[in-house]
């Protein structure tokens, strides 16, 4: 498992964080977890601790979930919830998707 990892250091400039934040896709590999969401018994943090054993990548599986926009409170009960495994690969696939959307955006 990788150490902290920074999802902004990418999207700083002169040590400012971009206006803008982007949605980097996250792709779908055989090796994703779905499950089936339970308001009742799941969060984010939790999910993350239990997949990536590190509570701090929640913010990757709402990445993964675009329908529910980025927020965890906007996930309906009982709707399938991918959750991109493993954790190396997972940040591999959110930068690769980073970079793309930095060369079409970015000088």
């Amino acid at each position: 498992m990788p150490e902290y990892y920074n999802r902004y250091s990418k999207l700083t400039k002169d040590g400012q964080v971009l206006e803008i934040i982007p949605f980097a896709k996250i792709s779908k590999v055989g090796s994703d977890v779905y499950l089936t969401y339970d308001k009742s018994k799941m969060r984010m943090d939790t999910l993350s601790y239990k997949y990536y054993g590190d509570p701090n990548y929640g913010w990757l599986i709402l990445q993964a979930n675009p329908e529910y926009s980025g927020f965890e409170f906007s996930i309906p009960n009982g709707v399938e919830l991918r959750v991109p495994y493993p954790l190396d690969s997972a940040l591999s696939r959110y930068e690769s998707s980073l970079n793309i959307w930095l060369n079409e955006h970015t000088e």
